[in-house]
């Protein structure tokens, strides 16, 4: 069963995928993103849903869903009359962090209570942690000191990566809806218009670039994404004199066309976990610069060349916030014709080999049998092996 809430105004709604999945999720309105009151409500119905479904696994993504329905499973497993004879209801909690909130969201103050609360919620009532990377592993759980080392596991995202295959046969359609020569370079952002992205940088790069000048080629800008930073990013635009040079896109469902439109996929978040965007344009060969926060580093790869920005095996690394760093690698890219084929080559094998969705299934899989004590059958003979 898939639980959800509702998506807040300016959010992109994700149910599309739910529904081509063949999944009708069970929704409960109270829950959002916001906090509020509501909160209490949205606990009272989990606790219910939960009593009447008795799952064997509860698995929580993200950190709102998470702190709720861990908190109503810390109710579900203790609230039961069993507890009088050291019984609690059989229930395993697993949450997965995509990313994390414990920098860059909020104040001091509030970040120490709601690192307070993981802390509590790890202790307490989850079973296994679950990070997207090795960086993230770290950070999470020697850095902010969420969970043991031996509760957190490192189970990497996974996409169906055949709806990319064939990608160089789709580069024209998007560059002819907006209007693009074959010959311009076309820089391209995708993410949720949030404050967390950062795309007011991607902004203030490109009129850094526009100002310099003196491009190999002509290079003309794309934001694909929705959200409720979108009026004020656009005016932001205009006032940097880009107009004509930049495209809002707005939310696409067409990721295999708008992905092999670009030269170069741009990433300027100050917050990441593992960004999907990047993997998607890894995967379609597409050289990408990124500011290196979270699993951002993991995805790069090893650094080849080092200077102002960082120029990895898998793409170009900047650090968070450096404007001038990023538009010298963006210069770097635009110019460099055999740099950007070259790092989309490893991309796309590097992306091949770690993040198909068969492994992530398979990963998953093992990860429940574990929970449950129904190991496969190889790691018991294995056991049994070393112990004999």
């Amino acid at each position: 069963m898939l639980v959800a809430g509702t998506v807040p105004p300016g959010e992109e709604d994700m149910s599309y995928f739910a529904g081509e999945a063949g999944v009708t999720p069970f929704y409960i309105p109270e829950m959002s993103r916001e906090i509020s009151l509501q909160d209490a409500v949205t606990v009272w119905k989990l606790f219910r849903l939960l009593r009447r479904e008795r799952p064997d696994i509860v698995h929580t993504h993200t950190a709102k869903a998470g702190t709720v329905g861990r908190t109503a499973g810390f109710f579900y497993r203790w609230l039961t009359p069993g507890v009088f004879v050291g019984k609690p209801r059989a229930c395993k909690f697993v949450h997965t962090y995509h990313g994390h909130v414990f920098h860059s969201y909020y104040g001091r103050g509030k970040t120490r209570l709601f690192l307070a609360i993981e802390r509590a919620l790890a202790r307490l009532v989850t079973d296994r942690l679950i990070v997207i990377s090795e960086q993230q592993k770290d950070e999470i759980g020697r850095a902010f000191r969420v969970g043991k080392q031996d509760q957190i596991k490192v189970i990497r995202l996974g996409l169906d990566l055949d709806v990319f295959a064939d990608y160089a046969s789709r580069r024209r359609k998007f560059r002819d809806e907006i209007g693009l020569h074959h010959e311009t370079v076309l820089i391209g952002i995708v993410g949720r218009l949030t404050q967390i992205k950062n795309h007011e940088m991607f902004l203030n790069v490109a009129a850094k670039l526009k100002a310099a000048g003196a491009n190999k080629s002509p290079v003309r800008f794309v934001v694909i994404g929705e959200g409720s930073l979108r009026q004020r990013l656009e005016q932001r635009a205009r006032t940097l004199g880009l107009d004509g040079e930049i495209v809002f896109a707005g939310s696409r469902k067409d990721p295999e066309y708008f992905y092999p439109a670009l030269d170069v996929c741009a990433l300027t978040s100050r917050n990441e976990g593992t960004p999907l965007t990047l993997i998607e344009a890894m995967a379609n060969a597409r050289a990408v610069i990124a500011t290196s926060v979270g699993g951002v580093v993991d995805l790069l790869g090893p650094v080849v060349a080092d200077g102002p920005f960082k120029i990895c095996e898998r793409g170009i690394a900047v650090p968070p916030g450096d404007e001038d760093a990023f538009v010298a690698g963006l210069r770097r890219l635009i110019d460099d014709e055999s740099l950007r084929a070259e790092l989309g080559r490893r991309a796309v094998e590097f992306v091949d080999h770690n993040y198909r969705k068969e492994r992530l299934l398979e990963d998953i899989r093992e990860l429940y049998g574990e929970l449950l004590n129904r190991e496969p059958v190889a790691d018991c003979e294995l056991r049994i092996a070393k112990y004999s």
